[in-house]
């Protein structure tokens, strides 16, 4: 029995969402007439054409998929996204030899909305997290869940506790058959305040993926570049300073991933993998960016792996999009239906007529966002009225906004 499951996992955390947790079903967000927020909403997921750009090696069938989840990876230190150079030099090389996603946004501003995004291809809301509420995550579609159904074997690794902020029940829920976290890692490889460091985590995988049944699923969620950014590495940047610190700590979570990726090259697993490397949020720092701003929001999305075809090296995908469109992005490039996620959208298939450039809708607490190659639109909820608009941002892209909020949110309320 699910919930019997979500019990198990996190007791205290389960008891008190039964007793407290209840949600009204009264929209806090209607903005618009219901048909009309419909309408607008789906015109981001009308198909543009028929066909998907194809990544992988032809004939390859049933490729592993080595999932990365990148802690706070701002696009702002990410050179080849316009970013700080000299902070990311595994990102920048991968982005010129992979295919890298120039204009993707995080859905929200915290870990766990971002893996929601990320493996339910579900959108966040204002002031919670439907991870919160057990008995809604049950009705979420799940990457795992999928693959699982195709023959693929799961793994799930994080240096941390993965009870925090209910994250295991929900992985529990998505098909996630093993688990590796904090527990299982040595007290002397860990930093004082969350787990393992970066590099014993891809040392652990390094040594158990070639054991890994494939086909695979493995998904992996770093931490070493989460405050207080204690990391055993020699300070790059110098200055006591935020920014600073946190820059360092950037650093050295690319670097051990540049080699990881370098060591895995050799292992026989490569040649049939997809990595898929992309962050869980993106972060205030560098520059101290205001809650609303785009720039704290967008973050990097790569693909790389001996899966890849030789033709797709290089290649960049100028889509704007978000979180919630790397469920369907991925599983069309393994030939899977994506039908059941319906708020994700394939980021390498034609874009939607309504939105020729792609859109990104992004929340943080209590207002939105909406970014396109016109520009961004910032909406405070509470007053109701627009904090920051660019020139070339249209009425329309406000609306739209508007009623994605309206329907994501009452999709929400009613599951």
């Amino acid at each position: 029995m699910p919930y019997a499951n979500h019990a198990a996992v996190n007791v205290p955390w389960n008891v008190l969402n039964s007793l407290f947790l209840e949600t009204s079903t009264k929209n806090p967000y209607q903005f618009l007439p219901d048909t009309t927020a419909a309408l607008l909403t789906a015109s981001l997921y009308q198909k543009g054409g028929p066909d998907t750009v194809r990544l992988l090696r032809p004939g390859l069938r049933q490729p592993n998929v080595l999932f990365i989840i990148l802690e706070s990876f701002t696009g702002k230190l990410v050179g080849r996204l316009g970013g700080e150079p000299g902070v990311t030099p595994t990102l920048d090389s991968l982005s010129r030899t992979g295919v890298a996603f120039r204009n993707v946004f995080a859905a929200g501003d915290r870990s766990q909305k971002g893996l929601v995004a990320l493996l339910s291809g579900y959108p966040n809301q204002p002031t919670t997290s439907i991870i919160k509420y057990p008995r809604k995550t049950e009705q979420l579609s799940h990457l795992a869940r999928v693959l699982r159904g195709q023959g693929y074997a799961t793994a799930y690794y994080h240096g941390g506790e993965l009870a925090f902020a209910n994250m295991k029940s929900y992985l529990v829920t998505a098909g996630y058959q093993r688990f590796t976290e904090r527990a299982d890692f040595r007290a002397q490889d860990q930093n004082a305040k969350w787990g393992a460091h970066d590099h014993v985590l891809f040392q652990r995988m390094l040594q158990e993926l070639p054991r890994q049944p494939a086909p695979f699923l493995v998904t992996a969620f770093t931490l070493s570049s989460h405050e207080p950014f204690e990391v055993p590495m020699r300070p790059r940047f110098p200055g006591p300073d935020e920014a600073s610190r946190f820059r360092n700590s950037v650093y050295y979570t690319d670097h051990v991933l540049g080699q990881f990726l370098q060591q895995a090259r050799q292992q026989p697993w490569w040649a049939n993998t997809l990595v898929v490397l992309v962050a869980d949020h993106g972060h205030p720092q560098p520059g101290d960016s205001p809650n609303h701003d785009p720039a704290k929001f967008r973050i990097p999305l790569l693909l790389t792996g001996g899966a890849l075809s030789p033709a797709a090296q290089g290649r960049q995908v100028l889509t704007y999009g978000s979180q919630t469109d790397v469920a369907a992005t991925l599983l069309h490039q393994l030939n899977l239906p994506a039908t059941n996620f319906p708020w994700s959208r394939d980021l390498l298939a034609p874009a939607p007529p309504a939105w020729p450039g792609g859109a990104a809708f992004y929340s943080f607490t209590d207002g939105f966002g909406v970014a396109t190659p016109a520009g961004t639109v910032t909406y405070d909820n509470v007053a109701r009225s627009v904090i920051e608009q660019d020139s070339a941002v249209s009425r329309r892209q406000l609306r739209f906004g508007q009623a994605y909020e309206q329907v994501s949110f009452g999709d929400f309320l009613w599951k």
